[in-house]
This record gives structure tokens, C-alpha cells and sequence, in this order.
């Protein structure tokens, strides 16, 4: 289990919109850069606020929780 699939509590998530964004920030999805004025999402687990970390949406919504990628059987085609 990961930070962002548990270990530290339920992971509060909130949209920050693009006037709201005024400082830069670099995802730790991809590791790229999210610039000032870009809406994204802000991801705050429970138990562990200092953890909190700016997400790009669509780095957020893409990733696989670390507790699935070693158990989830492979579906065949």
C-alpha cells in the first residue's frame, strides 16, 4: 500500500482551478512541471498533511494504485 492508496488515510482531493493556481508546482505523476494558472488537483492524505502534493488531472486519474498493480490478476484476451 502507498501513500496515495491508503497508508496514511483516505486521500482528500480537490480541484484547484486556474485563477486559484498562483505558484508553481512539479507533478509527481510525471515529474513535469505545472505551471501558474494551471487548474489541477491537490491531493492531502488524511493522516499525513505534510504529504500533500500537486497533481496534474489527468496524471491523478491515470494512476494505479500501488495495492492493485502487484495483486489485480491479468484479464486474457
Amino acid at each position: 500500500m502507498g501513500i496515495w492508496d491508503g497508508l496514511y488515510g483516505p486521500v482528500e482531493v480537490k480541484a484547484v482551478q486556474p485563477y486559484e493556481a498562483r505558484k508553481q508546482y512539479v507533478c509527481p505523476g510525471c515529474h513535469g512541471p505545472i505551471p501558474a494558472g494551471t487548474g489541477h488537483v491537490v491531493a492531502v492524505p488524511r493522516d499525513a498533511p505534510d504529504l500533500r502534493r500537486h497533481w496534474h488531472r489527468a496524471c491523478w486519474n491515470r494512476r494505479t494504485p500501488t495495492a492493485l498493480k502487484k495483486s489485480a490478476p491479468r484479464k486474457r484476451r
